[in-house]
């Protein structure tokens, strides 16, 4: 009896939730504990009423707390003590001893708070962290998600770009360690009490260094410090050396199409979403009281068999039941709740029916972890959160360039833009080179990089043309390069940032790219068309400016590149009336290759004036432009640029090399105004792109100008320094037409200089020689009466000897 006594207590035990033997042979930790932080605010109510709901559908192990910050005098009218196990924190939403109004910062005070005060905090092991505008799926455990003690498990969040630049080197004294984390964190209890109040102290910090909220530094789109705290909890991390398992496939934001194989257990709804003509959006109920009204749910969405006939792609449908799903879940909890409180029975709807039947506990069952969705540390692009926790998709830029001193100068005009620019996201060169090229190349570090075969000369016919570099670079990159951005800005390398080029602001989605006009493609309107692609009323005449989502660009880009061949295959409609290019070369075949393979696929472009300008062009009132293409030459006054006359300057290897600097704004006419905007628009391209040199060069430790100045004064005086010459050349140089003047003008001087000197030395021989000739033939008179009588004596001497 005993023997069997003790196998049923070991079945039981093994049978315990959480239990189990890890692959070291370590007993598995079992005591979890959530823990969610909100405020005393009906909007933090409606979303517990579904956290809380959800967390037990999807039967998370262990107890689940809600950190309650309140103040006093909001804690006495307070109606939502019940809504889940509750542990009240003092409220630090007006900070105590600054005043600052941020009530972000509860959340790291609250589980200080916790950590301190809680008994439950005494008996843990592992902690689970999470938003409460969250509805969980399955169960969250962290070792199964592979967390160990000193390695937590996070959400990506790639727009804490503070961990890249200077926001860390301020804030931690180990930057390296500096991860891009948060919505859903898993660690051990004790890395979180080492954790907590470095946590709190930095977000202080962070929130305290108003010099450092700009959006290039922070990410933060309004540079209002919003996001101190996601940065307090990142800086904290790195300080007490804690480096994360990064995984970005456990949450979904409703509204995204999730990845194909992957299972999300948990869903982050702070983005509006639809389905259909219906659709919800947290902050349009900020101040709701639903919670508390009987009978009263958030707006019904369609039924699962109206998605079915609503969508026929099975990735966008699988987008669409998770959204559903989320309202439901809500709309499920906040009917249990209602209940419990006594409310009067609702009246019998179909939509209560379905809340109720088989049909929606089967699709909402648990979900429980595939073994895909454990891949952690992936690499993944930039989410952007405005002040009001808005989150934004990802965005990754990409541009074309080649091995060449002309693409370089416009790589380092172009990146340190980006930079300046405030566009979210990562930024990728797609840089074409032959392996001979590659192995003299030099600028492998002007900008992140990813190396594509030069398709340059066509490896089957052997034709000449490099633009076809750029859909055959864009292919590759998808191919090879692992992002998880889901949409793509492509632009070219002759251009210029002024800010940011979004999805969201330009109303780009999937199916519907954004771009911008190239009226000159008139062959979207005659035969070229109509040869080219089998929907020519599709054909848009686009170009430079790309946003387009990553599903589409996946379809698209072999297109893109098989049209491009095509089109520049073509040679018997080159002619200018035909294709709008005066060279009649096809040297544009590639603009058209995009054009008709976006119509093959009828993706129809939403096409913006308002993105791009080219410098020169007088601009439209009112309207801020994004981006400059510097395409085409343009002048103001005297002065002018043209890219075209810069093609085989290396203006990056040389040190100080820059362009001619354009005139200052103050010597503009200003009597009329569209003409100073126009001129205003090309001094700041030209001024960005040597701004741009200049940084480069410092950042190359080119000599200090003056140490060359010194030298060339030296040369000039004759004390010029021979090892110092062999050793470098580094005497500035400029590959501007002024300086090209300059120069010209003086070896004109030099020249005129040179002739009056030999004049002069000229002049001088001649007179030195006549005054030679003359005084050569006074001192001749007198050695002739000399010599004369000396020979006389001497021969009047001899003949006496002879005679003697």
């Amino acid at each position: 009896m005993a023997k069997v006594l003790i196998l049923v207590m070991v079945v039981m035990a093994t049978a315990l939730p959480g239990r189990g033997v890890l692959g070291s042979g370590q007993e598995e930790p079992y005591r979890i504990h959530t823990l969610f932080s909100v405020e005393c605010q009906n909007y933090f109510d409606w979303q517990t009423v579904g956290l809380v709901h959800s967390f037990k559908k999807a039967r998370q192990p262990g107890p689940i707390t809600r950190l309650l910050s309140c103040t006093d005098d909001e804690l006495k009218s307070y109606r939502g003590m019940d809504l889940a196990p509750t542990m009240v924190v003092p409220s630090m939403s007006r900070h105590p001893k600054t005043g600052d109004w941020y009530p972000a910062i509860n959340k790291p005070a609250g589980i200080v708070h916790w950590l301190k005060h809680s008994k439950d905090a005494e008996k843990v092991d592992w902690v689970v962290i999470l938003d409460a505008d969250m509805i969980i799926r399955g169960p969250i455990i962290p070792w199964e998600l592979g967390a160990e003690e000193g390695r937590p498990v996070a959400a990506y969040y790639g727009y804490l770009v503070g961990c890249d630049n200077i926001l860390s080197k301020l804030h931690t004294k180990h930057p390296d360690l500096c991860d891009k984390v948060g919505g859903l964190l898993a660690m051990h209890i004790d890395d979180l009490r080492k954790l907590a109040p470095m946590w709190l102290s930095k977000t202080e910090e962070v929130r305290e260094d108003r010099a450092h909220w700009a959006t290039n530094i922070t990410g933060d789109i309004y540079g209002k410090g919003w996001i101190s705290e996601m940065y307090g909890y990142s800086f904290g991390a790195a300080e007490v050396g804690l480096k994360h398992k990064i995984n970005d496939n456990l949450m979904i934001y409703p509204g995204y199409i999730p990845r194909q194989g992957f299972e999300p257990i948990l869903m982050h709804y702070g983005l509006p979403f639809t389905v259909g003509n219906w659709s919800f959006s947290k902050l349009d109920n900020h101040e709701d009281g639903i919670v508390y009204d009987c009978g009263r749910l958030f707006p019904e969405p369609p039924y699962p068999r109206e998605v079915k006939m609503m969508e026929p792609d099975p990735n966008k449908r699988r987008a669409l039941f998770l959204s559903i799903e989320c309202i439901n879940t809500l709309n499920e909890g906040l009917l249990m709740l209602h209940a419990s409180r006594g409310c009067a029975k609702p009246k019998w709807s179909k939509y209560l029916s379905f809340l109720k039947s088989k049909t929606f506990a089967e699709l909402t069952k648990p979900k429980l972890l595939k073994l895909k969705s454990l891949q952690a540390e992936k690499t993944v692009e930039q989410k952007l959160t405005d002040e009001s926790g808005r989150t934004y998709p990802k965005i990754h830029t990409i541009f074309s360039t080649e091995c060449t001193p002309y693409f370089d100068w416009q790589t380092v005009g172009f990146v340190h833009s980006f930079h300046l620019s405030g566009q979210p996201g990562n930024i990728t060169r797609l840089l074409s080179c032959t392996d001979k090229d590659l192995k003299k190349y030099t600028g492998h570090d002007l900008a992140p990089t990813h190396y594509v075969p030069s398709m340059s000369r066509h490896p089957l016919t052997g034709d000449w043309y490099p633009a076809i570099n750029k859909p055959a670079a864009v292919l590759h990159w998808l191919n090879h390069a692992n992002t998880d951005a889901e949409f793509i800005v492509i632009l070219d390398a002759d251009m210029i940032l002024r800010g940011p080029i979004t999805p969201w602001e330009f109303n780009a989605a999937r199916g519907r790219p954004v771009s911008t006009p190239y009226d000159y493609l008139i062959g979207c309107d005659n035969v070229l068309a109509k040869l080219h692609t089998r929907h020519p009323d599709a054909c848009d005449k686009v170009g430079g400016v790309i946003i387009m989502h990553i599903d589409d660009l996946r379809q698209f880009a072999m297109l893109w590149l098989h049209k491009t061949e095509e089109v520049r295959a073509d040679k018997a409609h080159y002619a200018t009336n035909i294709t709008g290019d005066i060279y009649e070369s096809g040297w544009i075949s590639e603009m058209y290759g995009y054009s008709f393979g976006a119509a093959e696929l009828q993706l129809r472009h939403l096409i913006s004036s308002k993105i791009l300008i080219y410098p020169g062009y007088v601009p439209e009132t009112g309207v801020k432009y994004r981006v400059f293409h510097y395409g085409l030459e343009f002048k103001v006054g005297n002065w002018s640029f043209d890219k075209a006359k810069y093609r085989d300057s290396d203006v990056v290897n040389k040190c100080w090399a820059k362009f001619p600097d354009p005139p200052d704004p103050s010597t503009l006419d200003q009597t009329d105004e569209n003409l100073l905007q126009r001129d205003l628009l090309s001094i700041e391209c030209a001024r960005t792109l040597n701004e741009a040199l200049r940084l480069h060069h410092v950042r190359r430790n080119c000599p200090n100008p003056s140490s060359l100045e010194e030298a060339a004064i030296s040369r000039k005086l004759g004390r010029y320094d021979r090892s110092y010459a062999a050793k470098s050349n580094p005497t500035p140089t400029s590959v501007s037409k002024e300086s090209s003047k300059g120069a010209t003008a003086d070896a004109n001087s030099s020249t005129l200089r040179l002739w009056v000197v030999a004049l002069w030395i000229f002049f001088g021989l001649g007179f030195l020689t006549v005054a030679s000739v003359l005084l050569s033939g006074r001192k001749a008179k007198k050695t002739k009466g000399k010599s004369y009588r000396s020979k006389r004596r001497l021969s009047h001497s001899g003949l006496m000897d002879e005679r003697y």
